[in-house]
Protein backbone atom coordinates (compact mmCIF):
# COMPACT_ATOMS: atom_id res chain seq x y z
CA UNK A 1 0.00 0.00 0.00
CA UNK A 2 1.45 3.42 -0.91
CA UNK A 3 2.85 5.38 2.01
CA UNK A 4 0.98 8.65 2.51
CA UNK A 5 2.61 11.81 3.67
CA UNK A 6 0.96 13.48 6.67
CA UNK A 7 -0.96 16.72 6.25
CA UNK A 8 1.70 18.63 8.20
CA UNK A 9 4.62 17.24 6.19
CA UNK A 10 2.73 17.68 2.92
CA UNK A 11 1.96 21.31 3.76
CA UNK A 12 5.61 22.02 4.55
CA UNK A 13 6.71 20.32 1.35
CA UNK A 14 4.28 22.47 -0.62
CA UNK A 15 5.45 25.63 1.13
CA UNK A 16 9.00 24.71 0.12
CA UNK A 17 7.87 24.23 -3.47
CA UNK A 18 6.24 27.65 -3.56
CA UNK A 19 9.34 29.26 -2.06
CA UNK A 20 11.34 27.65 -4.86
CA UNK A 21 9.03 29.18 -7.44
CA UNK A 22 7.08 26.04 -8.37
CA UNK A 23 3.33 25.93 -8.95
CA UNK A 24 1.60 23.25 -6.94
CA UNK A 25 -1.98 22.34 -6.10
CA UNK A 26 -2.96 22.11 -2.46
CA UNK A 27 -6.34 20.48 -3.09
CA UNK A 28 -5.24 17.04 -2.00
CA UNK A 29 -2.23 17.82 0.17
CA UNK A 30 -3.17 15.07 2.63
CA UNK A 31 -2.93 12.32 0.04
CA UNK A 32 0.41 13.00 -1.62
CA UNK A 33 1.83 9.56 -2.39
CA UNK A 34 5.47 9.25 -1.32
CA UNK A 35 6.00 5.61 -2.25
CA UNK A 36 9.53 5.19 -3.57
CA UNK A 37 10.64 8.66 -2.43
CA UNK A 38 14.04 9.06 -0.84
CA UNK A 39 14.46 11.21 2.29
CA UNK A 40 16.39 13.83 0.31
CA UNK A 41 13.66 14.28 -2.30
CA UNK A 42 11.78 16.87 -0.24
CA UNK A 43 15.03 18.77 0.37
CA UNK A 44 15.53 18.82 -3.39
CA UNK A 45 12.44 20.98 -3.90
CA UNK A 46 14.57 23.93 -2.77
CA UNK A 47 18.16 22.69 -3.01
CA UNK A 48 17.69 20.77 -6.30
CA UNK A 49 18.19 17.04 -6.80
CA UNK A 50 21.71 17.70 -8.08
CA UNK A 51 22.41 19.88 -5.03
CA UNK A 52 22.91 22.99 -7.16
CA UNK A 53 20.05 25.29 -6.18
CA UNK A 54 18.75 27.82 -8.67
CA UNK A 55 17.96 30.53 -6.11
CA UNK A 56 20.59 32.21 -3.95
CA UNK A 57 18.42 32.04 -0.83
CA UNK A 58 18.95 28.26 -0.86
CA UNK A 59 22.60 27.14 -0.50
CA UNK A 60 24.20 24.74 -2.93
CA UNK A 61 24.66 21.44 -1.08
CA UNK A 62 26.43 19.40 -3.77
CA UNK A 63 29.80 18.19 -2.52
CA UNK A 64 29.26 19.82 0.88
CA UNK A 65 30.67 18.15 3.99
CA UNK A 66 28.11 15.68 5.35
CA UNK A 67 28.94 16.56 8.96
CA UNK A 68 28.17 20.21 8.28
CA UNK A 69 24.80 19.42 6.69
CA UNK A 70 23.85 17.22 9.66
CA UNK A 71 24.83 19.90 12.18
CA UNK A 72 22.89 22.66 10.44
CA UNK A 73 19.69 20.65 10.10
CA UNK A 74 19.90 19.64 13.77
CA UNK A 75 20.51 23.26 14.73
CA UNK A 76 17.42 24.35 12.81
CA UNK A 77 15.42 21.48 14.31
CA UNK A 78 16.54 22.23 17.86
CA UNK A 79 16.19 26.00 17.65
CA UNK A 80 19.88 26.91 17.63
CA UNK A 81 19.61 28.44 14.15
CA UNK A 82 16.74 30.50 12.82
CA UNK A 83 18.11 33.06 10.37
CA UNK A 84 16.14 31.83 7.34
CA UNK A 85 12.66 33.12 8.08
CA UNK A 86 11.50 29.84 9.59
CA UNK A 87 11.33 27.67 6.49
CA UNK A 88 14.18 25.32 7.42
CA UNK A 89 13.02 25.09 11.02
CA UNK A 90 9.68 23.77 9.80
CA UNK A 91 11.25 21.27 7.38
CA UNK A 92 13.93 20.10 9.82
CA UNK A 93 11.38 19.17 12.47
CA UNK A 94 10.07 16.38 10.24
CA UNK A 95 13.32 14.49 9.56
CA UNK A 96 14.71 11.88 11.94
CA UNK A 97 18.41 11.27 12.51
CA UNK A 98 18.56 8.20 10.26
CA UNK A 99 17.04 10.00 7.27
CA UNK A 100 19.16 13.05 8.02
CA UNK A 101 22.35 10.98 7.84
CA UNK A 102 21.23 9.48 4.51
CA UNK A 103 20.33 12.90 3.13
CA UNK A 104 23.64 14.45 4.17
CA UNK A 105 25.57 11.55 2.65
CA UNK A 106 23.59 11.88 -0.59
CA UNK A 107 24.32 15.59 -1.07
CA UNK A 108 27.95 15.15 0.00
CA UNK A 109 28.41 12.46 -2.67
CA UNK A 110 27.24 14.67 -5.55
CA UNK A 111 29.56 16.33 -8.02
CA UNK A 112 30.45 19.80 -6.72
CA UNK A 113 28.87 22.89 -8.26
CA UNK A 114 30.80 24.88 -10.82
CA UNK A 115 32.11 28.33 -9.89
CA UNK A 116 30.15 31.38 -10.98
CA UNK A 117 31.72 32.32 -14.28
CA UNK A 118 29.86 35.63 -14.48
CA UNK A 119 31.93 37.22 -11.72
CA UNK A 120 34.90 39.44 -12.49
CA UNK A 121 38.10 37.86 -11.27
CA UNK A 122 41.38 39.55 -10.45
CA UNK A 123 39.73 42.92 -9.90
CA UNK A 124 40.40 44.95 -6.75
CA UNK A 125 37.43 43.47 -4.86
CA UNK A 126 38.26 39.93 -5.92
CA UNK A 127 41.89 40.33 -4.87
CA UNK A 128 40.79 41.64 -1.46
CA UNK A 129 38.58 38.59 -1.03
CA UNK A 130 41.37 36.24 -2.07
CA UNK A 131 43.74 37.79 0.46
CA UNK A 132 41.22 37.56 3.29
CA UNK A 133 40.46 33.94 2.52
CA UNK A 134 44.03 32.81 2.02
CA UNK A 135 45.99 35.03 4.41
CA UNK A 136 43.57 37.03 6.53
CA UNK A 137 44.42 40.59 7.51
CA UNK A 138 46.85 40.92 10.38
CA UNK A 139 46.35 44.67 10.70
CA UNK A 140 42.62 44.19 11.24
CA UNK A 141 43.01 41.05 13.33
CA UNK A 142 41.18 38.91 10.75
CA UNK A 143 42.33 35.29 10.59
CA UNK A 144 42.59 33.38 7.32
CA UNK A 145 39.18 31.98 6.38
CA UNK A 146 40.92 29.10 4.63
CA UNK A 147 42.25 27.82 7.94
CA UNK A 148 38.82 26.24 8.49
CA UNK A 149 37.02 26.46 5.16
CA UNK A 150 39.42 25.21 2.51
CA UNK A 151 38.94 21.99 0.53
CA UNK A 152 41.26 19.85 2.64
CA UNK A 153 39.77 16.95 4.56
CA UNK A 154 42.10 17.68 7.47
CA UNK A 155 40.17 20.82 8.37
CA UNK A 156 37.16 21.01 10.71
CA UNK A 157 34.49 18.62 9.38
CA UNK A 158 31.72 20.84 10.74
CA UNK A 159 32.99 23.91 8.87
CA UNK A 160 31.34 24.31 5.46
CA UNK A 161 33.09 24.35 2.12
CA UNK A 162 32.41 27.85 0.83
CA UNK A 163 33.79 27.88 -2.69
CA UNK A 164 31.31 27.84 -5.60
CA UNK A 165 28.50 28.88 -3.26
CA UNK A 166 26.00 31.61 -4.23
CA UNK A 167 27.68 34.97 -3.59
CA UNK A 168 24.46 36.48 -2.24
CA UNK A 169 23.99 33.57 0.17
CA UNK A 170 27.55 33.93 1.48
CA UNK A 171 27.13 37.68 1.95
CA UNK A 172 23.90 37.18 3.89
CA UNK A 173 25.42 34.58 6.20
CA UNK A 174 28.44 36.74 6.96
CA UNK A 175 26.15 39.70 7.62
CA UNK A 176 23.99 37.55 9.91
CA UNK A 177 27.05 36.35 11.85
CA UNK A 178 28.16 39.96 12.25
CA UNK A 179 24.76 41.22 13.39
CA UNK A 180 24.08 38.30 15.72
CA UNK A 181 21.10 37.09 13.67
CA UNK A 182 22.95 33.81 13.25
CA UNK A 183 24.35 32.36 16.46
CA UNK A 184 24.85 28.60 16.05
CA UNK A 185 28.63 28.41 16.44
CA UNK A 186 29.40 27.08 19.91
CA UNK A 187 33.08 27.96 19.45
CA UNK A 188 32.11 31.62 18.83
CA UNK A 189 34.79 31.80 16.13
CA UNK A 190 32.44 32.98 13.39
CA UNK A 191 30.85 35.86 15.33
CA UNK A 192 34.30 37.02 16.39
CA UNK A 193 35.65 36.93 12.83
CA UNK A 194 32.56 38.49 11.25
CA UNK A 195 32.57 41.36 13.74
CA UNK A 196 35.83 42.53 12.18
CA UNK A 197 34.57 42.44 8.60
CA UNK A 198 33.45 45.60 6.85
CA UNK A 199 30.70 45.61 4.22
CA UNK A 200 33.46 45.79 1.63
CA UNK A 201 35.21 42.77 3.13
CA UNK A 202 32.00 40.75 3.09
CA UNK A 203 31.30 41.61 -0.55
CA UNK A 204 34.91 40.82 -1.49
CA UNK A 205 34.88 37.44 0.24
CA UNK A 206 31.54 36.48 -1.30
CA UNK A 207 32.75 37.44 -4.78
CA UNK A 208 36.02 35.57 -4.48
CA UNK A 209 34.51 32.41 -3.00
CA UNK A 210 31.66 32.18 -5.49
CA UNK A 211 34.16 32.37 -8.35
CA UNK A 212 36.29 29.48 -7.08
CA UNK A 213 35.87 25.75 -7.78
CA UNK A 214 34.83 23.42 -4.98
CA UNK A 215 36.68 20.11 -4.75
CA UNK A 216 34.59 16.97 -4.60
CA UNK A 217 35.26 13.89 -2.45
CA UNK A 218 37.63 12.49 -5.09
CA UNK A 219 39.58 15.76 -5.28
CA UNK A 220 38.04 16.77 -8.61
CA UNK A 221 36.43 20.16 -9.14
CA UNK A 222 33.57 21.09 -11.46
CA UNK A 223 34.64 23.31 -14.33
Amino acid sequence: MPRLISGRVAWRACVALIAAGSAVSFAYADIIVTEGMQPWDLCATCHSLDGISAMARFPKLAGQRAAYIVKQVRDFRDGRRSNDGGQMQASASDIDDDDLAKTAAYFASLAPPPPDGSLETNGEEWRRGAKLFEDGDGASGIASCGSCHDNAESKRPDAPLLKAQHAAYLAKQLGDWRSGERRNDSSQIMPAVAAKLSDRDISALATFLASQPRLGPNGAAAQ
